[in-house]
């Protein structure tokens, strides 16, 4: 299974002032196989350590701060004697070790020739004190589900991957329905990889989601190791009601549709916990589209679960959706195809989303993606009817140089005239399977 971050682990590796790393990302997302897939290619040997089956070394990290007697301990668990540049020690689940965690700092400055990654679940991670953080010691990577393109890799249609790269929109729309009919997949699948895996060797539906619902109650199970249990339920409710949420025509995040005797005030821990942790992923609201869009945020926020296939089971959508068209891509308002371009954003376009929504009207632009120069708005639709009256609304407005439709219409640029004064900006269709390409054809 290739993962496309295992580039940005090559560059940290030549890396002329290497710190020690820290991959973060929630349950389940493939951190322990990346890093040893990369220590496997890229090193003569791997020193892999998993704290929660390492009590021993796990006390010795929790009381000695000394890196070679560290060192020393490491070489007793593995066997054999970790080489500066030669071995990539690898410290998995480090939540379960704070002095582990710690001892990043002391790496980094004492002995940074020795690569040594770290690998954290989110749940754990976030909560932990940050009393012992190593704040600048460390270089963070995140790594999310699969991606589209990652997943057409993994299902053997390498082809499609490469046509994709290439951009040639020519031979990309003649291969349009194939590309959709794998979109429609991905949607079901996800990109969790353990259940990609599984749907590999089985291609069995059915049995992909009784794995998504398994790995839901692992993590409903996990919400009361971290926390309170009287703050485990309210994360849980919260959890229980994002298909609700993005069912709704404006999926703006209301807390009294979470439980109704509850206010705002008492679910924010619940919520930050659940963003915290990797599960999920928010996109804040602004009513101005200024740079930095930061400063313009008012509060409000659409949350999405970190993974499509998640959304799916979470809502309990039936593997026959699969076979009705286009149904999948419009399933509870398109809340499934909202979900799928964020997570796709978040993949490479490497920052959290924001959207606009007008402040006496129903307009709403679904995405705001910030680029050095201008603010680019980005509508999603579920199908091909691609009618956008707030995005005309919008440009009208604002005066973008650029806007992005994503559907299932193949690649296509406009340029279209504002109206009174002839002023006019790029509009770019770019077809939902193809968002891997956004950066480049906007040229950012």
């Amino acid at each position: 299974m290739e993962r496309t971050l295992i580039g940005e682990l090559v560059n940290w590796k030549d890396s002329v002032k290497r710190k020690p790393l820290l991959l973060r990302g929630a349950r389940q997302v493939g951190k322990t196989w990346l890093l040893k897939e990369f220590g496997s290619k890229y090193f003569r040997n791997c020193a892999y350590i998993r704290f929660d089956r390492a009590s021993t070394l796990q006390a010795t990290f929790e009381r000695e701060h000394n890196v070679q007697k560290l060192l020393t301990a490491v070489q007793l668990e593995v066997g054999f004697k970790p080489q500066p540049q030669e071995t990539l020690i690898v410290f998995d689940e480090i939540q379960e070790c704070p002095g582990a965690l710690t001892s990043l700092k002391y790496f980094c400055e004492e002995a940074p020739e020795y690569a040594i990654a770290g690998a954290g679940s989110q749940l754990g991670l976030a909560s932990q004190s940050g009393t012992g953080f190593p704040v600048g010691k460390v270089t963070s990577l995140y790594l999310y589900p699969l991606s589209f393109l990652e997943f057409l890799a993994a299902i053997g249609q390498g082809v499609l991957v490469d046509l994709l790269q290439s951009t040639d929109w020519q031979m990309i729309g003649d291969r349009h329905e194939s590309l959709v009919d794998f979109l429609r997949y991905y949607y079901f699948v996800g990109g969790m990889p353990e259940i990609v895996d599984d749907y590999v060797r089985n291609g069995d539906f059915q049995r992909v989601r009784l794995l998504q619902k398994e790995l839901l109650q692992n993590y409903r199970d996990d919400f009361g190791k971290h926390v309170p249990s009287e703050e485990g339920l309210r994360i849980g409710m919260i959890w229980d009601s994002i298909p609700r949420q993005l069912a709704k025509e404006n999926k703006k995040f209301i807390y009294s549709q979470v439980q109704p005797r509850m206010r705002g005030n008492d679910l924010m821990l619940a919520m930050q916990w659940l963003v915290e942790a990797g599960l999920l992923r928010q996109a804040r609201q602004t009513s101005k589209p200024g740079i930095p869009l930061a400063s313009y945020a008012d509060g409000g926020f659409k949350a999405f679960v970190h993974d499509v296939g998640l959304l799916g089971a979470l809502s309990n959508l039936a593997a026959k959706t699969l076979l009705e068209g286009s149904r999948v891509f419009e399933e509870f308002k398109g809340a499934l195809t909202e979900q799928f371009v964020q997570q796709e954003l978040m993949a490479y376009y490497g920052q959290e989303p924001f959207y606009w929504s007008s402040e006496k009207s129903h307009n709403e632009i679904d995405f705001l993606l910030e680029s050095p120069e201008a603010v680019i708005p980005l509508e999603v639709k579920a199908g091909q009817n691609v009618k956008a009256k707030s995005l005309r609304c919008y440009c009208e407005k604002f005066r973008p140089p650029c806007a992005v439709r994503s559907s299932l219409v193949k690649h296509y640029r406009q340029t279209i005239a504002l109206p009174d004064d002839g002023n006019t900006y790029e509009l770019l269709d770019l077809p939902l399977y193809a968002l891997c390409q956004l950066k480049r054809e906007l040229n950012i």
